[in-house]
This record gives C-alpha cells, sequence and structure tokens, in this order.
C-alpha cells in the first residue's frame, strides 16, 4: 500500500496519474457512461483504481447502484459514506473503503455504529489532519484507517502517518506531483 493514494478530480487528473508511479488512483466525479473505459484504462496500465461510488454522477446511491458497480464496472475498490455499499463491496470482494466525517462527538459515535455493521477494508476519515482521532478510530475499530481532506503539506503527510493513518488520500496535486518527496 503506498503511503500516499492520489485522487483524481477530472478526466485530466486521471490522465495525468495513468502516466504517475502511483500503484492506486482514487476516481472522483465521474459520468457513469464513462466508467467502463476508465477502469480498463487503468487496469491497462497497470492501476488499481478506487472509485468514490457516491460520485458517480447519473447512478442513484443504492443497493441496485452498488451491485451494478461490483458486478459490470468491477473496479478495484470502492469508497462510499453508504453501510450498504460497502456491505456489497465486501460481499463482492471488491476493497471496501468506508468514509466517515468527523464533525463532533456525536458524528464519531454514529460513525462507529455503523462501523460495526459495515466492517469495512478500510476506513478514510475526513479531515485527516486530526491526528489523535486517527489513533482513535484505529484502535476502537481495529480497522486500517486512511487519512483524507485538509491535508495539504508534507508535514501533515507525515503527521497522519505517525499517528496511525496506512496511507493518506489525496487530490491535492502539491502533494503529488513529485513521487519522491512522499513517504514510503
Amino acid at each position: 500500500m503506498p503511503k500516499v493514494i492520489l485522487a483524481a478530480r477530472s478526466i485530466k487528473d486521471y490522465e495525468q496519474l495513468l502516466v504517475h508511479p502511483c500503484p492506486v488512483i482514487i476516481l472522483m466525479n465521474v459520468h457513469l457512461s464513462q466508467l467502463q473505459s476508465l477502469v480498463t484504462l487503468a487496469h491497462k496500465h497497470a492501476k488499481q483504481l478506487w472509485l468514490h461510488a457516491d460520485l458517480v454522477q447519473g447512478l442513484k446511491h443504492d443497493e441496485a447502484a452498488a451491485q451494478f458497480l461490483c458486478q459490470n464496472i468491477r473496479p478495484d475498490g470502492l469508497i462510499s459514506t453508504h453501510a450498504q455499499t460497502v456491505l456489497i463491496a465486501r460481499k463482492h470482494n471488491v476493497t471496501a473503503i468506508q468514509r466517515i466525517f468527523l464533525i463532533d462527538s456525536h458524528s464519531l459515535e454514529t460513525s462507529y455504529r455503523i462501523l460495526a455493521n459495515s466492517q469495512p477494508d478500510y476506513i478514510e476519515v475526513l479531515p485527516g489532519i486530526v491526528p489523535h482521532l486517527l489513533e482513535e478510530v484505529r484502535q476502537r475499530t481495529g480497522r486500517p484507517v486512511l487519512a483524507g481532506g485538509f491535508i495539504r503539506s508534507q508535514a501533515e503527510v507525515v503527521t497522519a502517518l505517525e499517528h496511525g493513518a496506512l496511507a493518506v488520500t489525496t487530490s491535492n496535486k502539491k502533494l503529488w506531483l513529485d513521487p519522491s518527496s512522499t513517504p514510503h
């Protein structure tokens, strides 16, 4: 697993990441009609493609949509805030990433209840700049944690990794233009 996982917010970003040495690409903000060709292209470039299921345009975010993605599009991973999508990804042997937003202590406790049910392969914690919560989520759930959101510098990447994050997810080009500067 790379220490920094790069996220493409546009097709232009995606094209850049296809030739980048990163082994995993997160794809966000994509239209349903483009998905199959983008997954095929990633695999031709020996990349794993993790699809942010909640951000697929033209697709309702329900159980049928998750099954369609797993059975027909076949990304290597699905990221979602919806526990049902995570459960379906796991059922289809697709890497399942549950995204949680930490707004306050109530959202944290709600997230723990959801995570106990969904049992994802990874938990993406947003914002990823709250080091003590990264440690807490990892320890309390026993699941690997990915830190995302508001990470703007290499120092923040290092801090997240030192506090229990397995990796950092980012669409911040400043953090993915020079792969030699990222921690390994």
